[in-house]
């Protein structure tokens, strides 16, 4: 790439953990990756070598800290240092999924805030820029004393669904599946002009099933359960029994974050599910590939991002739903690799 004049280079770098979605963002940019080398030695220890000058460019670095959460997130500190020593104008650090998300807050004594932690050890490295999607809680923007970019996945999930023709507003239930996503489901719900529902189950230890654990009525309804991530899929499948005992008709789930850990795909492949939609944040292995997921693409929305903050533009309009119908993109799931991505 040339320079012109003093105008800075736009310079995307992908890491290790979702190198699938990288090449989607820079696809959908319409430039390629900057060649970086990540050589992990034999002890465990990281080397990150950059292959291209950066000097006085504006570096956009994609890693979602996914599992392995500690090693993703090092190779992410070490690349923001290489970045800092080699004079980028800008260090954008884009994380599709931020890991440690959940500890926001102390909840008893002598508790971390790693959520917290993570945000100071980030920005004291030299970032310059957050870009994130579907923060696990709204306030760890506010942990941040740089730009945050919080992108939702609402939209996308919502216009996946509107193209299923699921029924009308009153055939639709919104399901937050503890009260803490209340706002989540509601948000959701406004696409359809949907009622929502709560499962108000207090103990996720507790496998019995009980229709009395639905807040609001789902009987011979469709009904979605939404929430920004799935890990161990405990309290996701007893959601969908308690909401199929309750009566509703049929069950879908729409997250943003398949963390899917724990014997998680084997819960969620046995529980009444008549698909589960997620997005593609987290690099999904082949192994936990079932039929019934499907995957949305947030590529061409975090590469829209990138693009309105390199041209120093709003990223206000990336929240309507019109937006989202432009960008909307399925992942094709099936092993079947004959198979081509379908975009709706």
């Amino acid at each position: 790439m040339v320079k012109k004049g003093n105008i800075p280079e736009l310079k995307l770098f992908s890491l290790n953990s979702n190198p699938t979605l990288s090449q989607r963002i820079a696809d959908a940019v319409g430039m390629p990756l900057c060649g970086a080398t990540v050589k992990h030695f034999s002890d465990g220890e990281i080397q990150v070598n950059i292959d291209h000058s950066v000097r006085g460019d504006d570096c956009f670095v994609i890693q979602s800290v996914a599992d392995p959460v500690n090693e993703n997130f090092m190779e992410l500190m070490i690349m923001i240092d290489a970045l800092r020593r080699a004079s980028a104008r800008t260090i954008n650090v884009v994380l599709p999924y931020y890991g440690y998300s959940r500890a926001d807050r102390k909840t008893r004594s002598r508790e971390p805030i790693t959520a917290k932690l993570v945000s100071n050890l980030i920005e004291m490295d030299g970032a310059t820029r957050i870009v994130a999607v579907d923060l696990h809680a709204d306030q760890i923007q506010g942990f941040f004393d740089i730009p945050v970019d919080h992108l939702q996945a609402i939209p996308l999930i919502a216009t996946y669904f509107l193209k299923q023709n699921l029924g009308s507003g009153d055939d639709i239930v919104v399901v937050a599946p503890d009260h803490s996503t209340t706002k989540r489901a509601r948000a959701l719900g406004e696409y359809f002009g949907s009622p929502i529902a709560i499962v108000d189950k207090r103990d996720e230890t507790d496998d019995t099933v009980d229709p009395m654990d639905i807040i609001g009525d789902v009987k011979d309804k469709t009904a979605i359960i939404v929430d920004d991530m799935i890990d161990t899929g405990t309290r996701m499948a007893a959601s969908a029994y308690s909401l199929q005992a309750a009566g509703a008709k049929r069950i879908y789930a729409g997250i943003t974050h398949a963390v899917f850990s724990a014997g998680a795909v084997d819960k969620l492949e046995a529980a009444p599910f008549e698909q589960i939609v997620f997005t593609d944040t987290i690099q999904l292995p082949e192994d936990k590939i079932r039929d019934r997921f499907v995957q949305l693409s947030v590529g061409p929305l975090i590469a829209q991002a990138i693009r309105m903050i390199y041209q120093n533009q709003s990223v206000d309009e990336l929240y309507e739903s019109r937006e989202a119908e432009e960008m909307f993109m399925v992942n094709d799931l099936t092993k079947d690799t004959a198979k081509e991505q379908k975009d709706y």
